[in-house]
């Protein structure tokens, strides 16, 4: 199917959908707390999406990708964090979200990016290059689910601290009109 699938920015025409997606793709999972459309729309709101695609399949959006820059305690600049990222559940197995996954860090390296990090499933993101990184710490995540890829080979040492929008709670507008 990834053939199929249209990769492009997000418009503002395509919020409401994204929210869907993002709602349609964690309703069921155990390991959310189903806020992910409202991190979306908080680094939305705070101008922190360095980086949002879409995934379209017949003229539908069907899968959404965020990055967000990240502080690093080292003072490392220009990495970022990758996530959310949603496939509708009909479509999932498809090739969707490894090709959203590509795309955005074929981006963040043209972006001169240094490197992404990540909290996820270890047997997912390892295919893209994510490791665990010892000397890379994300307070109160256990390091077997946080992973970082480096973009110039160097890899920094410290805390990294996701954007604020990270800790959003609660409905947001979009999700509301879905």
């Amino acid at each position: 199917m990834t053939s199929d699938i249209e990769i492009r920015n997000e418009t503002s025409d395509d919020i409401a959908a994204i929210a869907a997606v993002t709602i349609a793709a964690f309703r069921d999972l155990e390991i959310s707390n189903q806020t992910e459309h409202v991190i979306i729309d908080a680094l939305r709101a705070a101008e922190a999406l360095a980086l949002s695609l879409v995934a379209v399949v017949d003229g539908r959006v069907v899968g959404h990708i965020a990055f967000s820059p990240v502080t690093l305690s080292d003072g490392t600049r220009d990495w970022y964090g990758l996530g959310p990222v949603s496939v509708l559940p009909q479509v999932q197995r498809r090739g969707i979200g490894q090709a959203l996954v590509r795309e955005g860090l074929s981006r963040l390296r043209r972006m001169q990016a240094r490197g992404c990090c990540l909290v996820g499933h270890p047997e997912y993101y390892r295919r893209f290059g994510f490791e665990n990184c010892p000397q890379l710490v994300l307070e109160g995540v256990p390091p077997e689910v946080f992973f970082a890829v480096s973009f110039d080979g160097t890899l920094p040492r410290g805390t990294v601290a996701f954007r604020e929008g990270f800790g959003a709670v609660g409905p947001s507008s979009c999700a509301n009109e879905v």
